[in-house]
């Protein structure tokens, strides 16, 4: 991605989002994955697509299970009607 397309895509989650602490970070190298992180933490990647002439933008998510907060306990199935 050029850096105007980073630009452009980190202002649009920006508002979308409603924060100013998302960043995107060009790669090192070309033809690495552009980064998304949220203060320090790189939470996932933003990919280009031109496929036809039309543009779009991905963005993937990674949550590690390590960050999530513990599992509560499983409710029992909700019995119906018989």
């Amino acid at each position: 991605m050029k850096p105007s397309d980073i630009a452009r895509v980190q202002a649009y989650l920006r508002r979308l989002l409603g924060t100013d602490r998302i960043t995107l970070l060009a790669p090192q190298r070309p033809g690495l994955s552009v980064e998304v992180s949220v203060q320090d933490e790189v939470i996932g990647t933003v990919h280009r697509d031109d496929e036809e002439g039309e543009v779009s933008y991905s963005v993937m998510l990674t949550v590690l299970e390590e960050d999530l907060p513990p599992a509560s306990p499983a409710a029992p199935p909700a019995r119906g009607r018989r």
